[in-house]
């Protein structure tokens, strides 16, 4: 049998009108602080998962959550989910210390991630 091509959901980026507000309700949700607070982004580490708040979608533009699934080969992946009709929304870009990202649509229009950390 071969590896499994991903590692699972790790990561899971929600886009949010008011960074602040947004803050408050998945600090209450989740009973802790965020690791990472910048006015850019806000990022909780809980039960072994990533949740990311990012203003306004971002520069990617996200107008829903989107699921990022950690994978070995981010090339790889990306390769073989185009190979089999996805199409690239986002290709792979890195978003600091190391970790690569990207973004796909299935075939019926839902976004989904990739994310390799290096």
């Amino acid at each position: 049998m071969s590896e499994p091509a991903t590692q699972g959901i790790k990561t899971f980026l929600h886009p949010v009108a008011d960074l602040a507000n947004a803050k408050a309700v998945y600090a209450a949700l989740f009973g802790m602080d965020p690791q990472t607070d910048t006015p850019y982004y806000v990022g909780f580490d809980v039960a072994g998962l990533h949740v990311g708040l990012v203003p306004d979608g971002g520069p990617q533009g996200m107008t829903s959550p989107v699921a990022y699934w950690q994978v070995p080969d981010i090339a790889a992946a990306l390769a073989a989910v185009t190979a089999a009709g996805a199409r690239v929304r986002e290709p792979v870009r890195d978003v600091g210390r190391g970790r690569l990202v990207a973004t796909f649509t299935d075939l019926d229009g839902n976004v989904l991630g990739l994310l390799q950390d290096q």
